[in-house]
Order: structure tokens, then sequence, then C-alpha cells
């Protein structure tokens, strides 16, 4: 007897490595209740039938109330629990959007210097993620 096992896709989240004037922006989660209090970059998950890229404006539109503009994928992807996986653009604010505050999901938005980026207390899962994101951003001189 053969034993088949279905491929099951994977769900995309998506995060934002969102710049401005050389600083990262890190969103202190607060809900779930396992999660609040700890550090992420914002975003969230790609509905069926939307485009990644498009999730992601979408996302920091609700969470943080800008209108942002994903620019490059950070190359890799990251597991979170089953089946999600984490994909990272770097993001910019469009000329004119207000400037990100906490809408949902988060309560508190601290910009971060290279220098200090591991001053926040990141989500586990996240912590591959925004190590490939810093290592990009010191290979452009704090340009993303």
């Amino acid at each position: 007897m053969t034993r088949t096992t279905a491929r099951v896709e994977p769900i995309v989240v998506v995060g934002a490595a969102l710049f401005d004037d050389g600083r990262l922006l890190a969103a202190r989660r607060s809900a779930p209740a396992d999660l609040a209090g700890r550090w992420e970059l914002p975003g969230g998950k790609v509905e069926p039938g939307e485009r990644p890229e498009d999730a992601l404006a979408r996302e920091l539109r609700e969470e943080l109330g800008v209108d942002a503009e994903p620019v490059e994928r950070v190359p890799g992807q990251w597991p979170l629990r089953a089946p999600y996986v984490l994909r990272v653009w770097t993001v910019r604010l469009r000329p004119g959007s207000p400037a990100p505050r906490p809408l949902q999901d988060h309560d508190e938005l601290r910009w971060l210097t290279p220098d200090r980026v591991w001053d926040v207390d990141w989500l586990g899962q996240d912590v591959p993620a925004v190590r490939e994101v810093v290592a990009r951003w010191s290979a452009g001189d704090g340009r993303p």
C-alpha cells in the first residue's frame, strides 16, 4: 500500500521593513495575548486571490494608517506556525502619507537606527527576517 501525502501550500504572511530617514519601524504587539509586548515587523496575512504586495499595502493602511508602497522583496522566507510563512519587503511611505500610528494589534511604534535595532524584544519568529533586513541595510549604508 502506497501512502501519499497532500502537499499543503503555505499561507503567506507579509512583513514590512518600513524605512524612513535611515530608520526601521518596529511595532509592539498588543494582541493576541501570547504575543503582546513583543516587537515585530508590521504586516499580516495575504487573503486568497490577493497579491502579496497589495496585502502589504492594505495591512499597513489598516494597522498603521499609512499609505506605503513595497519596494523590494527581501530574499528568503521564514517559517511561522504551520502552515504560515513570513515574507518581507522593504517599504517606503508614499509622499503625503500620514505618520504611522498604532491602530490595530499594536500599542507602540518605535523608529530604530541601525545601532538600536536589537534594543527591542523581537518576536522569535521575526528575528531571522530582521537579521536579513539588517544585513542588507548595513550593506546599503543605512538605506533599504
